[in-house]
């Protein structure tokens, strides 16, 4: 029996060596994921890194990176080349993998490392032109050699990072989706760009629009869907004059109505993407100096999308957030101004339905004639698999969208994309010049760079505050772009632009603040039409309402701003839902369920249940309001807001969309409220049971900051947090503040911050995640910014010091 047992044993490690040593998928073979000396155990940092000195090939002059207790770098170079070097080096020694990952989802490229599965996305980013605007732009970044030489330091920087790699010491995504990094360039740096004005600006409502339109006629569309919200507080104060002849835009001499179509993106950006910013001048601060708050609102990612830094060196001293990937700051401070970022909504992005002349796509029709198409043909490379070639078709519009290939193309219109982020673009030298400013005029300047996504751009120096609707703007006739625009007739194309200085802007208002939190930029006044789908006025009236009240202001207030819950949405409905719950039959478990909402100060925070009934029950009653009419389950469409919702139950008891068109009885408002009520309580009861701390808003909203490529065991789990997408504090389940911040404009410039994650990109890191706490408490850090000269300093706790070879 011995031989038996001997036979078993080498058996068993014959099998054990052979599935160590097998590839599964785009995972590594086991047996190198688990080798001590080569795997993921590499990865492991078991205390804070150490001071060290390096030579590194293609630096001028010695350079010094001090870190500080939370782990920011702050890199003291004596010329710029050095310092946006440095910044490449340093990045990508923390955020690698996350910087490289996502230029391949930009590019289209994630087939190549997870194979077939990402196929459809990576056609999606080729249909969508993100290659071709990137090029546009780096084309032009050419023609600027301050700019191109920016980003060619950087990219050396990260170069020579990656060259310091052996395959055992990189990141343990690789590791885990069994590939290595590869040359870092320019382009990469645009590709991320692009990527981030995608994300800002193309959800589009053009095909919703249009099928809506075709359902329900434009007089129902012009109701519900209104281009000015009345109950909008715009970003730029009431009544401001506008001294300046604006241009016109020639409308078509009849409308044009599209087709209704199921060619829907299936990759669109979140809708939630926004964010708050507001500045106050010293009227109303206790020191006698303007403050200036912003808080991007993104995708909750680890590693996070942004990278805190501080640049110094003879030309410039600045300290903010970078976006990992790309070089300057986007968000921060210097010695003498700050500045802030929200997302615009101006739309730049419109849909041209495309008659082509035959199913070859040569020819398409356009101004009375038929019109060449050019196509480009684009190789997409799959892990394991043989390459396919993808041919993109562009008109002068751009290019030619075919998502839905279920469907057979001529039983469906055809649509070309005009995206502003097409064209060439020099954002980079905006932020360059904003991290340089000294004054108002220099923020003007630098923001007169800036074309694409729209952004409101929050000011601050010692003495001014502004703010702009700022970037590059189409100009167009009221309401263009809200329906998908016939492809054929010149008239439905973008007629030039608005000029600069005609853009919604202010400085030093009357009132002594600014803010915006992505609402409409401007009152009825306003002479160009921008778009028509901005946010709901909840962020904006409350930021509003609170900075009108409050006098002798200072930093800290500005946080507890930030992390503001007040439920201006539920403010506004729950009083009159909750009259036609007092008078109905309700259970046991109802009754007691009025009660928490009755005593509710619609505050969303974390521990509190209301909010948790309140979501579940508008949520059953807006699906009973709306769906039977519109079917969104069946047909593309876009909803009535929330608002116009609220406006309709106050105003108009008896409107037809209360009743169910589906049913023989005649349903009212007053039995849809009750009924939803009842049926909300039921499922929390269904699926929590009693109500106890399992009702609790942050269980019931389940906020989490998820991994990038969403690994197991690399993410936050739930969170205890409050608020909710249209609150101040906007966290909704996976999207919120992305990076808060408060800056206080005095004679020494003083600053706090703060994001969800940590420094490190690498999930065994102590910094992968060391801020996350004091995120989740609302807390901010203060920021630690340096001055060359600068003695000792006990929040310091490493040097780098790279020099040049010899």
């Amino acid at each position: 029996m011995s031989w038996l047992k001997c036979l078993a044993s080498l058996t068993a490690t014959t099998l054990v060596i052979f599935i160590l040593n097998i590839k599964f998928g785009s995972a590594p073979p086991l047996g190198e994921f688990f080798d001590p000396f080569h795997g993921f155990w590499q990865n492991a940092e078991t205390g804070p890194r150490v001071s060290e000195n390096l030579v590194l090939p293609g630096l001028k002059a010695p350079v010094r990176v001090l870190f500080d207790d939370r782990q920011v770098p702050h890199i003291f170079a004596e010329n710029d080349a050095d310092l946006y070097y440095t910044q490449g080096y340093i990045t990508a020694r923390d955020r690698l993998w996350q910087m490289e990952f996502q230029t391949h989802a930009a590019a289209g490229r994630l087939s190549e490392i997870v194979g077939e599965r990402a196929l459809e996305y990576d056609r999606y980013q080729r249909q969508i032109g993100m290659v071709y605007g990137a090029k546009n732009t780096l084309e032009l970044l050419k023609t600027d050699p301050e700019i191109f030489a920016v980003i060619q330091s950087y990219a050396a920087g990260v170069n020579a990072f990656i060259k310091t790699l052996a395959s055992k010491d990189y990141p343990v995504e690789y590791k885990i989706l069994d590939y290595a990094p590869e040359q870092w360039t320019p382009f990469k740096n645009v590709l991320l760009q692009k990527m981030m004005a995608w994300d800002l600006s193309a959800r589009s409502n053009d095909f919703r629009m249009t099928n809506n339109l075709a359902r329900f006629g434009s007089e129902i569309v012009a109701d519900l869907f209104p281009d000015y919200p009345g109950t909008m507080d715009p970003i730029i104060p009431k009544r401001t004059p506008w001294k300046f002849t604006p241009l016109t835009a020639q409308q078509p001499g009849s409308d044009f109505k599209a087709t209704v179509t199921s060619n829907i993106p299936p990759f669109e950006p979140d809708p939630n993407n926004g964010s708050n910013n507001w500045v106050v001048s010293g009227e109303k601060t206790r020191s006698g100096y303007p403050i200036l708050a912003n808080d991007p609102h993104l995708a909750l990612k680890l590693p996070s999308v942004w990278y805190e830094v501080q640049l110094i060196s003879p030309n410039v001293n600045v300290y903010g957030v970078s976006l990992p990937g790309a070089a300057e700051v986007i968000i921060g401070f210097n010695e003498n101004v700050a500045w802030g970022v929200t997302n615009g909504g101006t739309d730049v992005m419109d849909w041209y339905e495309i008659k082509f002349k035959d199913s070859n796509k040569n020819e398409y029709w356009y101004d009375g004639k038929w019109q060449s198409t050019t196509k480009i043909v684009e190789e997409i490379k799959i892990r394991d698999k043989e390459a396919i070639l993808e041919s993109v078709i562009y008109t002068h519009h751009g290019p030619v969208a075919l998502f839905n290939r279920d469907v057979k193309s001529e039983q469906m219109p055809t649509h070309a994309l005009r995206w502003l982020g097409h064209d060439a673009g020099n954002e980079a030298r905006a932020f360059h010049a904003l991290n340089r400013a000294a004054n108002y005029d220099d923020y003007v300047e630098a923001s007169s760079f800036y074309d694409c996504p729209a952004q409101n751009f929050v000011f601050a120096d010692s003495s001014d505050i502004a703010i702009r609707h700022n970037g590059k703007f189409p100009l167009k006739w009221q309401g263009q772009g809200k329906f998908v625009s016939d492809g054929s007739e010149p008239l439905y194309n973008w007629q030039g632009w608005v000029p600069r200085g005609q853009s919604p802007a202010s400085k030093n208002p009357g009132r002594s603040f600014l803010s915006s939190a992505n609402q409409i930029p401007a009152d009825r006044t306003y002479p160009y039409y921008l778009g028509s789908h901005f946010a709901p006025f909840y962020r904006g009236t409350r930021i509003n309402e609170w900075l009108e009240s409050s006098d002798r202001l200072v930093p800290d207030d500005f946080r507890v701003l930030q992390i503001d819950t007040k439920n201006l949405h539920a403010e506004s409905a729950l009083p009159f839902l909750l009259k036609f719950i007092e008078n109905a039959p309700l259970s046991e478990e109802e009754t007691g369920v009025h009660r928490i909402l009755a005593d509710w100060d619609y505050f969303n925070d974390a521990g509190k249940i209301a909010p948790s009934v309140f979501k579940e029950w508008w949520g059953i009653l807006f699906k009973a309001i709306w769906d039977d009419e519109f079917k969104p389950d069946e047909f593309a469409v876009k909803l009535p807001s929330r608002p116009r919702t609220v406006q309709l139950m106050l105003e108009s008891r008896d409107a037809k969309w209360f009743d169910n068109i589906e049913t023989p009885e005649v349903e009212t408002l007053a039995g849809l409220v009750v009924s939803s009520y009842k049926n909300a309580v039921a499922k929390l009861y269904d699926k929590f049971g009693k109500p106890d701390s399992s009702w609790e808003w942050a269980n019931y909203k389940g906020t989490e900051v998820a991994h990038l490529a969403k690994l197991p065991g690399f993410s936050s789990g739930k969170l205890p947090v409050g608020g909710d997408r249209r609150i101040v504090m906007a966290t909704g389940k996976t999207h919120g503040p992305s990076w808060r911040m408060v800056v206080s404009l005095e004679p020494q410039v003083k600053a706090w911050g703060i994001y969800p994650g940590g420094q490190s990109g690498n999930p065994g890191s102590l910094h992968y995640d060391d801020f996350m706490d004091d995120w989740v408490e609302g807390e901010l850090a203060e920021l630690l910014f340096l001055k060359p000269g600068d003695g000792p300093n006990n929040r310091l706790v490493s040097e780098l010091t790279l020099r040049p070879e010899k």
